[in-house]
């Protein structure tokens, strides 16, 4: 998944299709699976913060 960013999906593709590459493109992939989620959640319990503050 691209998630919106194209250029740093073609980048990790690049990175992927070279042999030595494809390790840290796939740490990559999943550090940034990790932060979006991460992201997801802040912004849930941000929601939340606000919505017990009313």
């Amino acid at each position: 998944m691209v998630r919106g960013k194209v250029l740093t999906g073609i980048i990790c593709l690049v990175l992927q299709i070279t042999l030595i590459g494809w390790i840290p493109a796939a740490i990559w992939a999943v550090l940034s699976l990790n932060n979006e989620r991460a992201e997801k959640r802040t912004d849930k319990l941000i929601k939340a913060m606000r919505e017990n503050q009313k």
